[in-house]
């Protein structure tokens, strides 16, 4: 019997909103509301304004694509990122921000979200 065909950075530039490559299988992320935006465009601000004033690299919001090379993992897209890695372009971004920050929203707690949310940190921080 076939296995399931992994999918590709390809299938990820077809999806319609926001996903991830883990563990061979596109994993759609669901819209959050308004405290969880909130608290993102914080973040992002706050690292924009760091940006600017360092001229070291750019700030990034929710739903950009970072292409990455790991085990289990092709891609993230965290809510908010900083970016020195070289200039930006319409396309995913490859390889890791050096800042990556994950906004809780209502589905991430108990112990099935932890266990996610530290295998997730796991491979922020393996990239």
């Amino acid at each position: 019997m076939a296995g399931k065909r992994e999918a590709t950075i390809g299938d990820l530039y077809r999806i319609k909103g926001k996903a991830e490559i883990v563990g061979g299988e596109l994993q759609l992320m669901t819209p959050t509301g308004g405290l969880h935006g909130f608290a993102v465009i914080e973040l992002a601000v706050s690292l924009r304004e760091y940006g600017r004033r360092t001229k070291r690299g750019y700030a990034l919001a929710d739903n950009v694509g970072f292409i990455v090379n790991l085990p289990n993992r092709r891609s993230f897209s965290p809510d908010a990122a900083f970016w020195t890695g070289g200039p930006l372009t319409t396309k995913f971004i490859e390889g890791t921000p050096v800042f990556a920050a994950e906004v809780r929203s209502d589905d991430d707690y108990g112990p099935a979200a932890e266990r996610a949310m530290a295998e997730k940190r796991a491979d922020y921080f393996g990239a």
